[in-house]
């Protein structure tokens, strides 16, 4: 079909490429443009509608990475195979070699989340700016950033007032501001034997010595920690009590209870990192509300409503509200104002709950497939984790289990980065958010379970020159 054209580009409030982009998507959507039609050539479009080349190739780009559209060299551009129902929410079929990355941790990525993010940079652009762009004080955040977080934060179970509250780059920095508020190079922080990298990493930086405790499904064991603080001194504990990464456990109510029972009887600072506690649908406490005085939260909204909207929230013992604001200040003087408009916006008009729900529902979608493909050879996950653990089968090494899904284009996360202290653990986590159809998480898992039933090679021939 190389004589389409669109019925017309006069939309008020948008560019002509963006007006183009959105006549070739409603085009496909509609049935006016089959699957595997051709498009016109980018010299032959542009000279039929009056518009420049650049134009034209900006709109197919745009239109090939939400995936309506693929190129191929030598031959033009062609209307992609929609290859299931459900697959305008999902990324569309990677062209053959391409590398599936399930390695990063990152949100579902929908149509409703860049059809959200249109409409408030659009809504931006038309507005007065000059309350969040040309401020440069309070370096807590903006007073209504700071009321947005605090209801935010309230259906994490997480009530405090704002001047507890500050706005950060995310939950890592979060994290960062906490640990720098209340350790000193030296001291002893605990964690989870298996943790987040980005603790490891703020370790290293900082100078802290970081030593990871024994867990259960839920968590750090109890009896561990009262055996650390006992054992020598102990300034703070790192925890991820909501969907840990990367084994996706939960502490109950009682486990959190007992952890912060535990920290009160030491004089123990807890920073928990619950950057994932939006997913769950069950309200549990938190270590601000157990014990104020020791307590320490960060989240975001990087891995529950969207991966680039890196805005976060750290709520502070009030007595580390001005220690905590000063630290902000050294290393970034503020958070970005901007993000966090986004943010505030989206609390007060609903966007972010109703990213939230979509981000649920495609997560437990991808978890079932998990559990169906993958069930024995899982290790730790959760309905709506962003990550599945999966053990090793016994005929193969961990290194050996990840080069052999390499060479089939699987990339996924080794054990390392995750091990706190000289504690071994062997596993692989596999990501499942941003944009992939059914058809390739169902086709990639059954590549890896093919991999997993395989013996491996007698020797790595692949470093024989």
């Amino acid at each position: 079909m190389s004589g389409w054209r669109p019925a017309s580009l006069s939309r008020r409030g948008t560019t002509k490429r963006n007006a183009l982009t959105e006549a070739i998507i409603a085009d496909i959507e509609a049935g006016r443009l089959a699957a595997n039609s051709q498009m016109p050539t980018h010299r032959d479009l542009a000279d039929e509608l009056g518009i420049s080349v650049q134009t034209v190739s900006f709109s197919y780009k745009e239109a090939e990475r939400l995936g309506y559209l693929r190129g191929e060299v030598g031959r033009g551009t062609f209307v992609r195979d929609r290859v299931t129902d459900r697959a305008g929410r999902f990324m569309l079929d990677r062209a053959p070699g391409e590398t599936v990355d399930l390695s990063i941790a990152r949100c579902v990525y929908t149509d409703a989340h860049e059809k959200a993010s249109r409409q408030v940079m659009a809504a931006l652009s038309r507005g007065d700016n000059s309350p969040f762009m040309r401020p440069c004080r309070p370096i807590a955040g903006l007073d209504n950033h700071r009321e947005a977080a605090r209801l935010w934060l309230r259906r994490l179970a997480i009530n405090v007032p704002a001047d507890r509250i500050l706005v950060t780059n995310g939950a890592a920095h979060g994290l960062f501001l906490a640990l720098a508020s209340v350790v000193h190079p030296g001291d002893v922080v605990l964690t989870e034997s298996l943790t987040d990298h980005g603790v490891i990493g703020v370790a290293s930086v900082l100078g802290f010595s970081l030593r990871g405790l024994a867990t259960d499904k839920e968590g750090i064991l109890p009896d561990a920690f009262e055996a650390a603080c006992a054992a020598g001194p102990v300034k703070a504990l790192v925890i991820t009590p909501s969907l840990t990464n990367p084994t996706g456990h939960v502490a109950g109510e009682k486990r959190r209870e007992a952890i912060a029972g535990i920290a009160r009887k030491h004089g123990i600072f807890v920073v928990e990192d619950e950057v994932y506690k939006p997913l769950l649908e069950s309200e549990l406490p938190s270590m601000t509300t157990l014990i104020p005085e020791l307590g320490f939260c960060t989240t975001s909204f990087t891995k529950s409503v969207l991966t680039g909207l890196r805005v976060g929230y750290l709520v502070v013992p009030s007595q580390f509200s001005i220690r905590a604001s000063s630290v902000l200040r050294v290393t970034s003087w503020s958070a970005t104002y901007l993000p966090a408009e986004i943010a505030t916006r989206w609390i007060e008009d609903g966007t972010a709950e109703q990213l939230l729900a979509i981000q649920r529902t495609e997560i437990k979608a991808r978890q079932a497939i998990v559990r169906e493909m993958l069930g024995p050879h899982l290790a730790g996950s959760n309905p709506v984790a962003l990550s599945a653990w999966l053990k090793v089968p016994e005929q193969w090494t961990e290194a050996g289990l990840v080069a052999a899904l390499s060479d089939r284009n699987i990339a996924v996360t080794p054990s390392d980065p995750f091990v706190a202290g000289s504690g071994r653990v062997s596993g692989i986590r596999i990501c499942l958010g941003g944009r992939m159809s059914e058809a390739t998480l169902r086709g990639t898992l059954h590549t890896m379970r093919d991999i997993f039933e395989q013996l491996p090679p007698v020797f790595d021939i692949g470093s024989i020159a």
